[in-house]
Order: structure tokens, then C-alpha cells, then sequence
């Protein structure tokens, strides 16, 4: 960490120390509460905010107000995304959206997800989930944190300047990506992956530095990519999830039947939140076309090159299955321990 982003967390967190907005499971005599912040990097205008909001919001119902969460959007905490991880392991924040994908350095295992085409839909997710949510728990907690709940995000997509209908047409193009596996992968398609935390997407855009931006559709609508950008590309290529945790130092300060609660709530929301995830994505894809968007699906020969690519210059990264078949197919191929 340089010593500029030393002094600018410090100064965030002083600041929000003294305004009273970092509590780490502190409890008020006075009103018998407990609060929580919750750091999340995504804008209030994204649905996984929304989630979040909406969870605390059902849990001080569950708790008779008395454990109050309090959800700092669009990364006001002054946290970014890949520092989640290790901000809640530490105590900086009892509570974060973390994106797997992006904490890697730390963990390698909340790389898989994104593996190239590794999942196709959400059924392939639930199957993968179902096999690593114990190891993810693992993962968690010797990283002083607990999970509450998961949720995917939607498929994700090129979004880019350029219209090509062969990779050629796409070489050498700077596009932004969220995690090393997926700089890895356009690498390999003849891109150039470019690694940007997302709230340094915007002026990456604005500036020139990035041509196109792996992504959602619903990121695409809260950058207002039609402002930079021109065409989007339904790759499927790669997935990840957001791990809402708690940091468990903040977790056995609470009473049990609050820790219930808490649990409870997540197990109800988490269905609900992963069918908004999938409906976010409809309703994002049409209103990036609304912003004058052009949907290009790749041929079916610019989509084999792609996967043929990385499958010849990553081959220790597609050794996995190419999809997961539910119920009955499970990822065996591909070694979980290694990650570990």
C-alpha cells in the first residue's frame, strides 16, 4: 500500500470514526442497539446495494431494531473492491459485499467462478455452490469473517467501441477487467486485459486508457456505458458472486438469538436476491439498448476461436469442465485442494 492510499484510509476512517460511522458491533447503553456498517463499492442504483439494503432493513425488523445495519455505497468507506477480504479479517469495517473474484491474492479458491466458460447459467451456480459454499465457509472464517449470504451475478459481457465479427477485429483493444482471470483470458483472445478496480472504471473510460469493460449488464447501466461505448458482446465467458459477511470477532459479540436472526434472514433473502439478479440482467441489457447500444452476438466461429484460444495459451485454467450439467454432474475434474 503506497503511502498516499496509507493517508487517504486513514484520513476516511479518522473522519469516519469521529462522525460515529464505523462501529464495530458497538452496542449504545442508551437504545440497546447494535450497529453494523456494511462497506459495499457498488452505487445504491445497483441491485446488489438494493439487496444489501434490504436485508438490514428485514433484519432490525427480526431483532426488534435492536441490531442496526447501516449500508456506506459506492465505496464511501474508502475501501476498494479487492480490499474487502482482508478490511473485514481486520476489523476495519464489521461488514462487507465482498466480490469473490477480485480477492484471488488472498485466496485463490474465489477465483473459480471465474473460470472460463466453467458455468453457463444459474443452475450451473447452484450446482457449483452446492459442492464449494463449505469450502468457501472454510475460507471465510480462517479470514476472521463468516458468510451470510450469496449472491451471482448475472452473465457477463464485452461491452465495447469496436463491432467485429472475428477476434482479429478486436486485437490490441484495452478492456478493463474486474479480476486476473479475466485479463488472462482476453490475453489470450488477443485483447488486452487491463486489471481496474470499478471505481476507477468511469474515468478509465472517460480518459481513453480502456476501449472496452468486461462486465454485467448491470454495471454497464450504472457506468452509463452508452455515454463511451457503442456495442455489447454476450460472451458468457466468466461468473462471480457477491459474500455478504460479517467479521466474527463483530459476530460473537452478538447475542445468539440475534445470530439467529441475522442467519435466518439471509437463508429466506438469498433466493429472492438470486432471482433479482437474474431479472436485473434482462432489464439491464434493454436499457443499455435504450441508451443506443448495439447487442452483437459473437458467430458461432468468432465463439469457438475465443474458447479454442484460451483453451491453448491457459490450459491450466480451463481444467475443468467447460459447463457444469445439473443435478447430477458435479465439477470432480477439476482440483479444489490446489486452490486451497
Amino acid at each position: 500500500m503506497t503511502t498516499r492510499t496509507s493517508t487517504r484510509r486513514a484520513l476516511g476512517l479518522a473522519v469516519a470514526v469521529a462522525t460515529g460511522a464505523i462501529a464495530l458491533g458497538a452496542a449504545s447503553p442508551a437504545q440497546a442497539q447494535t450497529k453494523l456498517d456494511l462497506s459495499t463499492v457498488w452505487p445504491d442504483s445497483n441491485f446488489h446495494t438494493a439487496n444489501v439494503k434490504r436485508y438490514a432493513e428485514e433484519v432490525a425488523k427480526a431483532t426488534g431494531g435492536q441490531v442496526q445495519i447501516t449500508v456506506h455505497a459506492g465505496g464511501s468507506l474508502g475501501f476498494k473492491g479487492p480490499e474487502h477480504l482482508r478490511a473485514v479479517r481486520d476489523g476495519l469495517v464489521p461488514m462487507a459485499d465482498v466480490l469473490n473474484n477480485q480477492q484471488i491474492g488472498d485466496e485463490p479458491l474465489f477465483g473459480l467462478e471465474s473460470l472460463p466458460f466453467l458455468i453457463g447459467n444459474q443452475d450451473d451456480m447452484r450446482a457449483l455452490q452446492k459442492h464449494t459454499r463449505p469450502i468457501y465457509d472454510q475460507v471465510a472464517a480462517r479470514n476472521n469473517q463468516k458468510i451470510l449470504y450469496i449472491v451471482p451475478w448475472p452473465t457477463q459481457y464485452l461491452h465495447m467501441k469496436a463491432k467485429a465479427d472475428t477476434l482479429d477485429g478486436l486485437k490490441g483493444i484495452k478492456v478493463r477487467v474486474p479480476d486476473r482471470n479475466a485479463a488472462d483470458m482476453l490475453n489470450a483472445a488477443g485483447m488486452a486485459g487491463i486489471l481496474i478496480p470499478w471505481g476507477e472504471t468511469i474515468p478509465a473510460l472517460a480518459s481513453g486508457a480502456v476501449a472496452g469493460v468486461s462486465t454485467s449488464s448491470s454495471s454497464g447501466v450504472d457506468g452509463k456505458f452508452w455515454e463511451f461505448l457503442k456495442y455489447v458482446y454476450p460472451t458468457n465467458h466468466t461468473w462471480s458472486s457477491q459474500l455478504v459477511t460479517i467479521n466474527l470477532d463483530a459476530w460473537k459479540k452478538l447475542k445468539p438469538e440475534h445470530q439467529k436472526a441475522l442467519e435466518d434472514v439471509a437463508k429466506r433473502l438469498e433466493p429472492e436476491f438470486w432471482a433479482v439478479s437474474l431479472k436485473n440482467d434482462t432489464d439491464s441489457l434493454e436499457r443499455l439498448k435504450q441508451g443506443g447500444m448495439e447487442v452483437v452476438n459473437l458467430p458461432p466461429a468468432m465463439m469457438t476461436e475465443f474458447r479454442a484460444r484460451i483453451t491453448s495459451t491457459c490450459p491450466d485454467m480451463v481444467a475443468t469442465p467447460t459447463r457444469i450439467l445439473p443435478p447430477s454432474v458435479r465439477p470432480s475434474t477439476f482440483a479444489l485442494e490446489t486452490l486451497m
